[in-house]
């Protein structure tokens, strides 16, 4: 994975009132932890952030103020209407280093047969080296019928990574159509009622 490379700046003034006052000069207070250290304090720019926070688990190196750092964003706010970045936590990384994320899950391929995939994850636990960390995992359902399972132990994970959540848990099986079957129900039950009707005769 690249690394994004963000200006920090050392944030000295804490409370609301500075916070807003960081927002409103179109940056985004953040903190920065990790390693045993004493958390540091930054002011990021909100538009180069919310670019680099588009990637899933980005690899950001934080470099100013006399901060030279590899992070991994583990927090965001936004505000919940207009959705920009109010607040970060950044999480201290060292190259080599293994870290435990979450990863997209994506499928890709036609099932068969009408049959529809019932995906259960969006997202799985990871355990990979902090500059090598995978972008997703992919599930290839092509040409998969009814009854096809895949569970986290089945994820086809790259080399150097593992899971770090649990092998049994269901990501996604392939199911029959149900909105096929109601009819077929409704159709038996009116079957079903025909002779009720004669026999009242």
């Amino acid at each position: 994975m690249s690394e994004v490379l963000i200006a920090a700046e050392l944030r000295t003034e804490f409370g609301k009132g500075a916070a807003r006052k960081i927002r409103r000069a179109n940056k985004v207070p953040a903190v920065l932890y990790g390693h045993g250290t004493e958390p540091r304090h930054l002011t990021l720019p909100g538009h180069e952030l919310l670019l680099a926070l588009r990637t899933a688990n980005v690899l950001i190196h934080v470099q100013g103020d006399g901060v030279d750092e590899l992070v991994l964003p583990k927090g965001v706010q936004r505000d919940p209407i207009k959705g920009f970045v109010e607040h970060v936590d950044l999480l201290l990384v060292k190259r080599g280093e293994k870290v435990i994320v979450e990863i997209p899950v994506t499928v890709a391929g036609e099932v068969i047969g009408g049959a529809l995939v019932d995906q259960q994850l969006v997202t799985v636990s990871v355990e990979a080296e902090a500059t090598h960390i995978p972008s997703g995992v992919e599930v290839d359902v092509d040409g998969k019928d009814v009854g096809f399972v895949v569970t986290a132990g089945d994820l086809q994970l790259p080399n150097g990574v593992t899971l770090a959540g649990d092998p049994e848990a269901l990501v996604l099986h392939v199911v029959a159509p149900q909105a096929a079957a109601l009819p077929a129900e409704g159709e038996e039950a009116a079957e079903g009622e025909a002779p009720a009707e004669a026999a009242a005769e």
